[in-house]
């Protein structure tokens, strides 16, 4: 077990909390598969074991997302997608400042951050872990001027109407997609709450835009550019952050055009 100096308090300051944290990972030689992967962290009342993808768990503690993905595990998914999807806009003489962005797994607000800072008119997040948007507005007060708790695959007429005020020209998804945490429903009826012509940016790990993908998106990505529902701007492999053995862990990320909406959204 590898230790990491820190102190442990509990601070009102997420940057404070971030930064004295102790943590524990496991040896780099424990190979584990990507949504396997868990830390130690201490606690006021001990030390307690959180695996990466519960996602609950890992938003309560202040800091504790961000000091593993970012600081420790080089992630730079949220910064990347924001750079493509800026270069692509203005490159089809449009402006970030124009975009009103559905932010697809919002989490903690770390992509609504890089968005607005870049300038986006506006952004709105969509979660279902309730302490995802506890998160965001404990540390990100000012990123989102909406952030709703909801299954984008069973949405409520108010609900769908509450998202549909927006009047989104932009959605994102970022290190949500695949191990079951998004469904291909959830992501096509989100696609279709963006208006025709706008823009989608989304990442995805590697293996599931490849044949041997099993949980549906390699079929659905592909067929909506087969099917012109996707014109793509901007494809690139790129490394998405270090996985807790060392190795890299290599994205793609894709940047596009909305075309038409998603007819069959029952996969």
């Amino acid at each position: 077990m590898s230790m990491l100096d820190a102190n442990i308090r509990s601070f009102s300051d997420p940057k404070q909390a971030r930064d004295d944290l102790r943590l524990a990972l496991p040896e780099p030689s424990l190979c584990l598969n990507q949504d396997e992967e868990w830390c130690l962290v201490e606690c006021e009342d001990g030390w307690r074991e959180i695996r990466f993808h519960d996602y609950a768990d890992m938003y309560e503690i202040p800091g504790l997302y961000e000091r593993v993905f970012y600081d420790i595990l080089k992630c730079n998914s949220p910064a990347t997608i924001r750079e493509l999807l800026a270069e692509e806009v203005s490159k089809a003489g449009g402006s970030v400042d124009e975009l009103r962005v559905l932010d697809l797994g919002a989490g903690n607000g770390m992509v609504g951050e890089e968005l607005v800072d870049e300038g986006a008119e506006l952004a709105v997040g969509v979660d279902i872990t309730p302490s995802a948007k506890r998160a965001a507005f404990r540390d990100r007060p000012e990123v989102y001027a909406d952030y709703l708790i909801a299954d984008m695959t069973d949405l409520s007429d108010p609900e769908r109407h509450r998202l549909k005020s927006h009047v989104f020209n932009c959605l994102t998804c970022v290190a949500a997609l695949g191990f079951g945490d998004i469904p291909v429903k959830a992501f096509a009826e989100s696609f279709n709450l963006i208006a025709q012509g706008g823009w989608v940016a989304f990442n995805i790990k590697e293996d599931f835009l490849n044949g041997t993908d099993s949980s549906g998106f390699s079929r659905f990505v592909h067929k909506m550019i087969e099917d012109g529902m996707l014109s793509v701007r901007r494809h690139k492999r790129y490394r998405h952050r270090i996985a807790t053995s060392g190795e890299s862990l290599f994205y793609v990320a894709i940047v596009g055009i909305k075309n038409r909406n998603v007819l069959d959204v029952s996969s």
